[in-house]
């Protein structure tokens, strides 16, 4: 069954440092700048007005939120607090639905469980074969040619698979598609996880997204 949702862009609504300026102004450039697209949302105007909160949030301590968890639970709403607080410094169409990153993110760590996650800050099971980039190697594979890339914080390999999903050729119909919904200010989460199983070689990846997304009752 599809599930069609409506575009509920946030931003950091949860936890932005702010102290000096006005507590509702910030609201305001994230309520406002985030993914409730409207005629108003998307003039210029208001673009400059992200911009210039965005600089005195940055200026007055705004940083990366914590990521702390003790369970799925927490581990969800931490990842959603690293979505938000990069989507609030990425372009609305480079922008991808917080429900896709958390389920992601829970599928590839078994929710912050994996040796990976816990040790090398990567949620994602994101891999390189560049010697150079720091990186774990699989136990059962100590010798292979590729590592699995490690990251000074939780939210840095959340801010890459976002990246990756923004710049790779694998994922360029996922990006077209995307495209399409947001012109249709709705969210098909089938459709946009289907362009997503190149991430993947398990052939369920998908449908194991969008399960999650439901079985989390993920927004």
């Amino acid at each position: 069954m599809k599930q069609r949702h409506k575009m509920n862009w946030t931003g950091i609504k949860r936890k932005a440092i702010i102290t000096g300026i006005s507590v509702a102004a910030v609201a305001f450039a994230f309520g406002v700048g985030t993914f409730n697209p409207n005629g108003f949302v998307t003039s210029d105007y208001t673009k400059k007005i992200e911009n210039k909160f965005l600089k005195e949030a940055i200026a007055l301590g705004m940083h990366e939120p914590d990521f702390v968890y003790t369970d799925s639970n927490s581990f969800m709403d931490a990842v959603g607090q690293c979505v938000d607080f990069i989507n609030f410094t990425t372009p609305r169409d480079q922008r991808v639905p917080s429900s896709i990153i958390i389920a992601m993110a829970g599928i590839e760590s078994g929710w912050g469980t994996s040796r990976f996650t816990r040790d090398g800050n990567n949620l994602f099971g994101i891999r390189t074969w560049d010697p150079d980039t720091p990186q774990m190697k699989p136990l059962d594979l100590p010798n292979a040619e590729f590592g699995v890339k490690t990251y000074p914080t939780k939210c840095a390999s959340v801010q890459d698979a976002i990246n990756i999903l923004n710049t790779h050729h694998a994922y360029e119909n996922f990006r077209i598609e995307r495209k399409r919904q947001i012109a249709l200010d709705i969210w098909d989460y089938d459709q946009l996880a289907f362009h997503i199983s190149p991430w993947s070689t398990n052939e369920k990846y998908s449908n194991m997204i969008v399960n999650t997304i439901a079985s989390k009752e993920l927004p």
